[in-house]
């Protein structure tokens, strides 16, 4: 069956690799979160951490990430000097016995929520996305040029309703949400303790102006091109993350949202280290996705799996389900991957605050009682998975 995997954030994680053995976890993905990105990760580095978390009887089964510079997303003149590096960290990778490699080709920003603390009536809360609020921080707040044209006249007249009544509390909970805490932690260009994080994050984007889609395509397969020679030498696989939400924002080119985009990538490298990792809760934000058919299209090229869900909501919105419901279709898509391609490390993700996490300092959407509770749904389905196979039971879906 999947490997039951954890994202662990290293040595100064406060969810311990001993906390993670007695729930039952079998795998570790995380990355050298200390090394700037665009460093080489050297072997010396990377057996260490491998060392430490064997220790305690569990394996690094992927790296999450290794982070792709933003020069070479946008081709600056310093890519190919990227490039290399990169070259250089998965050959140390591959050598080092850690093989699955988790990225995205996302631009500037990785995941998008507008709300970390969303409550539920059972007193637990998960992130949310409010497409309004959202609107609202990329007209008003950031004041991006042209932004008025990418939504609708009732979400712009809902924006003007929110001006009216917004706090500046408010304003400064939805900068730190969008832009601040749901990037620092992993590797993204804005840290807790910048100053003016907004006006960062503009000259962020103006170094996409005049990058479309095809633009920011041809720089991902020029980059798959040149680190394919490593990945099939060291029998590393590249696992590309969809992005999140599925959709476009803040003018920014999405690539790899539905399942056009993900055929797309794996076709213009046709190598099977060029791979995916299947999101089932980004993919499920967008109502345009059916994650069990995309499973069933792509899971011989699915090198990882995040098992979580979305609840899609009217206007736009979404919020982090419970892994038992959603569209995500977890259990569902533990059928497919385990008769197409079974064993694939997979991962809970984004669970919820619950039990006292709030007050732990975890980082967003990583909780260790809502990650436990979502990894004991995860294993239960699981367990009834392996139990259908045994006795040959078909299941329609």
């Amino acid at each position: 069956m999947m490997e039951k995997t954890w994202r662990w954030f290293g040595k100064k994680d406060k969810i311990t690799l001993p906390m993670l053995r007695q729930i039952g976890v079998e795998g570790i993905v995380t990355a050298l979160h200390e090394v700037p990105n665009g460093d080489i990760w050297t072997e010396e580095a990377i057996n260490d951490l491998k060392s430490y978390i064997e220790s305690y009887g569990l394996r690094w089964s992927v790296v999450e990430s290794l982070p792709v510079c933003e020069a070479i997303k946008y081709a600056g003149p310093e890519r190919d000097q990227l490039i290399e590096n990169y070259k250089v960290s998965l050959a140390n990778l591959g050598k080092c016995g850690v093989k699955t490699v988790c990225y995205n080709f996302m631009p500037v920003i990785d995941w998008v929520r507008t709300d970390l603390q969303h409550p539920w009536a059972d007193g637990s809360s998960s992130l949310y996305f409010d497409r309004v609020r959202f609107a609202y921080f990329d007209t008003m707040i950031l004041k991006r040029k042209g932004a008025e044209a990418d939504y609708t006249e009732e979400e712009l007249r809902k924006v003007a309703e929110l001006d009216k009544v917004i706090t500046e509390a408010e304003k400064d909970e939805l900068i730190d949400s969008i832009i601040v805490k749901t990037q620092g932690f992993v590797n993204g260009n804005i840290k807790e303790g910048d100053k003016n994080p907004v006006a960062i994050f503009r000259n962020l984007l103006a170094l996409y102006d005049g990058i479309d889609r095809a633009a920011l395509r041809e720089n991902m397969r020029y980059f798959l091109a040149a680190i394919m020679p490593v990945c099939e030498e060291y029998g590393v696989n590249m696992c590309v993350h969809p992005d999140d939400p599925p959709f476009q924002i803040l003018g920014l080119p999405r690539i790899v949202t539905n399942e056009e985009d993900i055929a797309w990538f794996l076709n213009a490298v046709d190598n099977p280290h060029n791979g995916l990792t299947f999101c089932a809760g980004s993919l499920s934000a967008g109502e345009h996705n059916d994650t069990r058919e995309l499973a069933k299209k792509f899971a011989s090229r699915t090198h990882f799996v995040h098992l979580r869900s979305t609840a899609a909501m009217p206007g736009g919105n979404f919020i982090e389900s419970s892994h038992l419901e959603g569209r995500g279709h977890v259990i569902d898509l533990i059928r497919i991957f385990e008769q197409i391609k079974p064993g694939l490390p997979m991962r809970v993700d984004h669970g919820r605050t619950m039990l006292g996490d709030e007050d732990k300092g975890y980082n967003a959407g990583y909780s260790f009682h809502g990650r436990m509770l979502a990894l004991a749904q995860v294993e239960g389905m699981m367990a009834v998975v392996e139990d259908e196979m045994k006795r040959n039971i078909k299941v329609e879906y």
